[in-house]
């Protein structure tokens, strides 16, 4: 039985029998990784609090090679992001990525981008950056480091025309990028963007981390925040769980800073 070690971020968990726990972690060595953590649910447990969704720790774990489940025998905390777990607004968004990361990935394909885009994100949101802004950063990046890059530089159908610099740019994510106005008006239905959120899409992508959590998006935020539920949905078959759960947390609460 072979003995692994990594450093990971714990992404979701559910109960397995009377006392046990499957916890999902995506690692820097592994990417996603699931397993079991025996007596994980008992009061007297010796993993306390670790197992904690978002916790960043230091995972020890034994792999038998024959199930996709190795066996959990200790996790290290190395910072516990509990200050993103205490209000709604931000454990919302910071749930939202590690959905993205949950399900865009597969097991055991390690992405080293993607785990730091993951572990900065949540120590921007602990830092108190706004965590709407933080998510739509780490989303636009995230989505591109798996290789599924929108194109906004000339149309994707007919590659010649760039679109229009006034009205609103056609985005056809299915066909994996922005239109030019004579192959939207032959085109299906496209979700629709202004000038403005498409620049932002492009600035994103190479800014310093911190130029992009400190920048206001505006109204760009919540078109590109929508671009991003369409992509993942179209991406993994449905719409993201937690998009539900962080619309209607935006319902009672304040609008959130973009």
């Amino acid at each position: 039985m072979a003995l692994g070690k990594a450093s990971a971020v714990v992404i979701g968990s559910f109960p397995l029998g009377e006392s046990d726990r499957i916890v999902t972690f995506f690692s820097r060595e592994y990417g996603k990784l699931r397993g079991v953590a025996k007596a994980a649910r008992r009061l007297t447990s010796r993993f306390g609090g670790a197992l904690e969704l978002l916790t960043l720790g230091q995972l020890v774990f034994f792999d038998s090679g024959r199930s996709e489940l190795v066996r959990i025998d200790h996790f290290d905390v190395v910072r516990p992001f509990a200050r993103v777990r205490e209000q709604l607004t931000s454990l919302g968004q910071a749930a939202w990525m590690v959905e993205c990361v949950g399900r865009l990935t597969a097991e055991r394909d390690p992405n080293p981008a993607v785990y730091g885009l993951l572990v900065r994100a949540l120590r921007s949101v602990e830092a108190g950056a706004p965590p709407h802004r933080v998510a739509v950063v780490f989303g636009v990046r995230c989505i591109d480091a798996l290789g599924h890059r929108l194109r906004t530089d000339a149309c994707v159908v007919c590659g010649r025309r760039r679109p229009p610099e006034h009205g609103s740019v056609a985005v056809d994510i299915d066909a994996g990028g922005v239109l030019c106005a004579a192959c939207a008006a032959t085109g299906g239905e496209c979700l629709r963007l202004d000038p403005a959120s498409v620049a932002a899409l492009r600035r994103l992508r190479t800014a310093a981390w911190a130029e992009a959590t400190a920048t206001s998006l505006g109204h760009a935020g919540r078109q590109l925040r929508e671009l991003l539920d369409h992509q993942v949905t179209l991406i993994i078959g449905q719409p993201p769980r937690t998009s539900r759960f962080v619309r209607e947390i935006e319902r009672f609460s304040p609008s959130p800073r973009t």
